[in-house]
């Protein structure tokens, strides 16, 4: 495997970004391809199977493109869809839930519990809080869906009244439930943590399902030997967003980009639409 291929990245949308970002900024001598499947969002409302077929054509898709790892940046997905991911492609394939579990654990307070917010279909999953088992089966989790973050986030609502008054009314059961650490479990969340962490309180650390997978990336790279040998940094005047990465949308170019610079700062550079769907041929053995 060729450590200066770029790593891949699928969301089902936009919120995906906030990976991308911490990704960017955990691992800046790395290139990415990122995929937001906009033509088929949301995923939390679709079957398992569906959920499962999108993941894989995402994937094949960008494997298609030369990448040496593949990071999924959907929480619905890597709830339902990695091991038919992992099955479909011959890459090395990260899901956030893991990471963002696994740095939960670390941080939960004795006698305490773990707070999760996601969509309604990763809370109904219950996938957080299997993965906080595995790692340490005497945490309780808490949950909670807030499905008001996603639109909030994309129209540039993080700060305003409005994301305060949803914020409280969500969050409100949390605040007494002795919590000690409080998972951000979807993508777009991350735009909302100034508004989140004055109303959950400052003894309440906050996980960032994104951060969390971006130190894991850079773990699992080190140890593979897959860590880019070059310094892009001293090359080039290396940016979010920039010509040494690629995005791709399965519709809706124009939305994404105007999202993305909202949660970027600015837009991407290389932003293609593209179909996805009918990519079984394309993986290579």
């Amino acid at each position: 495997m060729d450590r200066n291929l770029p790593i891949g990245i699928f969301d089902s949308g936009v919120g995906g970004l906030t990976v991308y970002r911490a990704l960017h900024e955990r691992l800046p001598n790395e290139r990415f391809v990122y995929l937001g499947d906009t033509a088929r969002v949301p995923y939390g409302t679709k079957s398992l199977a569906t959920v499962e077929r999108y993941a894989v054509e995402n994937a094949k898709f960008l494997e298609s493109h030369g990448i040496k790892l593949l990071v999924v940046a959907c929480n619905t997905a890597s709830a339902l869809a990695l091991p038919a991911i992992r099955a479909a492609v011959a890459i090395d394939v990260v899901g956030v839930i893991g990471p963002g579990a696994r740095a939960a654990a670390a941080q939960v307070k004795n006698d305490q519990r773990v707070g999760v917010i996601a969509t309604e279909a990763t809370v109904q999953s219950g996938a957080y809080a299997r993965a906080i088992a595995t790692v340490n089966s005497a945490v309780e989790v808490v949950e909670r869906a807030c499905p008001l973050f996603v639109s909030l986030a994309e129209e540039g609502w993080a700060d305003s009244q409005v994301a305060h008054a949803v914020a409280t009314e969500y969050l409100k059961d949390l605040t007494t439930e002795s919590i000690s650490v409080l998972v951000l479990g979807c993508t777009h969340y991350p735009i909302l943590r100034r508004t989140i962490a004055a109303i959950i309180g400052p003894d309440v650390s906050l996980i960032d399902s994104g951060e969390a997978t971006a130190i894991e990336v850079a773990a699992r790279l080190e140890k593979l030997g897959l860590s880019h040998d070059e310094d892009i940094r001293r090359q080039t005047d290396r940016r979010l967003g920039d010509d040494l990465d690629h995005f791709y949308v399965t519709d809706a170019a124009q939305r994404f980009a105007k999202v993305a610079e909202r949660f970027l700062g600015t837009a991407p550079s290389i932003l293609e639409a593209v179909e996805v769907w009918g990519h079984d041929e394309l993986r290579s053995d």
